[in-house]
């Protein structure tokens, strides 16, 4: 399966710097609260380096966001039909794992995100990034390993698992073939 990814670089880097000048903070306030170096934000914000999902989830948490009201174009209201060509799509560079953002509103506090994971692929969230939400994963094909704390789920494809209270996690696809999974999240 061919997967298209958005180049959401530049928006990444807006989004970012807006946010953050939005609020007063200068890289250095923006670095002490999510954990992330000042010279990776910098990067960032000039375009110069792609962020993991990790460190995007980390600065979304510091401004009080999702990771996917980060990745949102502040453009106005999403449509209420949204063709699923015009989902936007985002790769992590890191792992290779493909974010899909199925629905996102303002008005609504549900969030629907796909996600394929490569084969062997790993991907982790500090617990800070499940402060604001509430979560379901729902494997639709593939094995998925979750580690959630100290707790660790294997799910094979229609298996779903709930999120408890915030912790370290790692999404991994110990599987031969990508896992592809729907993250249903109620924000807080």
């Amino acid at each position: 399966m061919s997967i298209i990814v958005d180049d959401l670089s530049a928006q990444i880097a807006r989004r970012v710097s807006a946010e953050r000048e939005r609020r007063g903070w200068s890289l250095g306030d923006l670095a002490e609260k999510c954990g992330v170096s000042k010279a990776m934000l910098s990067k960032i914000e000039r375009e110069e380096a792609s962020p993991t999902a990790t460190i995007l989830a980390r600065v979304a948490t510091a401004f009080g966001q999702t990771l996917a009201g980060l990745l949102e174009s502040p453009d106005g209201e999403p449509p209420k039909l949204l063709r699923g060509r015009d989902q936007p799509r985002w790769q992590d560079p890191a792992s290779g794992y493909v974010r899909k953002q199925v629905f996102q509103s303002p008005r609504n506090p549900l969030e629907l995100v796909e996600v394929h994971l490569p084969p062997g692929a790993r991907v982790s969230f500090p617990a800070s990034s499940y402060t604001l939400i509430r979560q379901v994963v729902w494997l639709l094909s593939g094995r998925l390993e979750i580690r959630e704390g100290t707790r660790m789920s294997a799910l094979d494809a229609g298996d779903r698992l709930e999120f408890g209270p915030p912790a370290d996690s790692e999404f991994h696809n110990p599987g031969q073939k990508s896992a592809r999974y729907l993250v249903a999240l109620m924000r807080q």
